[in-house]
């Protein structure tokens, strides 16, 4: 589903060149959840956005579902991430401007659907996290667990294949956490959604079906 071939990033950083990922070779499969963990500067966000196609490497080969993003124009990879990737980011990155259906819709209309299309979709998922009630609120209006789960439920609008979620926990408290890493390997398990999240939390690493770690842009404790 996603495939890391001797992958190399390199960031300038004044006169100097930073590796933020260094050779790494890995693949994530269809229907795994994979928690990737490690600390501050070790490529953990480097590697969630070259599995989304957000960005390229510098050597080396990203390929997502058989496809090198590096081969791909910037209107295919616009169109993959667009229909086959859901992202979840930590600070939800909501519209403040859209009424929570709206902003679940949102990702469906910028691919051409019509609203009447999009916004049963909308409506299905919001019911199925408990937020059939606040469809109408602005985001302003939300907690924070509302917030995160109108983020999820924009990402599996488009029925994507691939489920990226940098750090979805990270704003919110244990038993709301917990609702959403049950979320995300609940579409795993039994959806056959491939999930990828990043987190400095062991216990929320430990949802997934398989952990791995970073370190100085390379794989920790030997290969995966």
């Amino acid at each position: 589903m996603i495939r890391f071939d001797n992958v190399r990033k390199v960031y300038p950083q004044g006169t100097r060149e930073v590796a933020a990922l260094d050779g790494l070779t890995m693949e994530v499969g269809k229907g795994e959840f994979l928690a990737v963990m490690g600390p501050s500067g070790s490529g953990k966000s480097t590697f969630l956005h070259l599995s989304g196609g957000l960005d390229l490497p510098t050597s080396g080969s990203v390929s997502i579902e058989g496809s090198a993003t590096s081969t791909l124009t910037d209107d295919a990879l616009t169109l993959l991430r667009r229909r086959r990737i859901g992202f979840v980011f930590q600070f939800f990155n909501l519209i403040p401007t859209l009424r929570v259906i709206e902003n679940v819709s949102l990702p469906l209309l910028l691919d051409g659907k019509r609203q009447g299309d999009a916004r049963p979709r909308a409506e299905a998922l919001l019911d199925r996290l408990g937020l059939g009630h606040r469809k109408e609120h602005f985001p302003d209006e939300l907690s924070g667990g509302e917030m995160q789960r109108t983020a999820v439920a924009r990402a599996l609008v488009i029925d994507p294949a691939i489920v990226l979620a940098d750090e979805p926990t990270g704003n919110l408290d244990s038993a709301t956490g917990r609702g959403i890493l049950e979320l995300l390997k609940e579409v795993a398990e039994k959806e056959g959604r491939t999930v990828v999240m990043v987190t400095h939390d062991p216990a929320a690493a430990a949802w997934g079906t398989r952990t791995v770690r970073l370190r100085d842009g390379k794989l920790d404790g030997g290969a995966p």
